[in-house]
This record gives C-alpha cells, structure tokens and sequence, in this order.
C-alpha cells in the first residue's frame, strides 16, 4: 500500500536531535522510526512498553537528580562496586 498519510508533532528541539541520532545509527529514517512504532502498537494492540506512574521515592529521586543532588559519579566499575559493597 501505497504511504500517503503525513504526521505532524512537536517536539524540543535537543530531544528530536538525540533521538534522530540513535535512529542514524540504527540506520533508519525517522519516517521508518515511525513505521516500526506504528506497526508495534497494532501489533501488541497498544504501546509496545510499560508506561507507569512513577511511585513516590521515584518521584523523588528525580526531583532530587534535577537539582544535582545525591549523585555519585564513578572513574571505572570497580570504583562503582566498591561503594556498592560488591567487592
């Protein structure tokens, strides 16, 4: 079947060049993007992913990661399992 249809959205500006971006290295458009979204919504008869409201300690942490706060940055993975006590 022939494509005819357009879709319009809008969206930020530094959202849609990251996300193009990972399109390019997948190697698609973003109108084939598109496509795949599409043909997985028919497919799983709704959105192919949980969408949830996040709870309140999440909510929190990213009110908290907004600001900067309690975050922790690591040089290597070593680094990151020895505070994590896995080491």
């Amino acid at each position: 079947m022939p494509k005819s249809d357009m879709i319009r959205a809008r969206v930020e500006p530094r959202l849609k060049s990251d996300v193009e971006s990972v399109f390019r290295q997948l190697g698609l458009s973003t109108s084939q993007a598109i496509g795949l979204f599409y043909s997985q919504v028919k497919m799983h008869k709704g959105l192919p992913f949980q969408v949830r409201i996040p709870n309140k300690t999440t909510r929190k942490v990213f009110e908290l990661t907004e600001k900067g706060k309690g975050i922790k940055a690591f040089r290597d993975k070593k680094e990151l399992f020895d505070d994590l006590g896995l080491r």
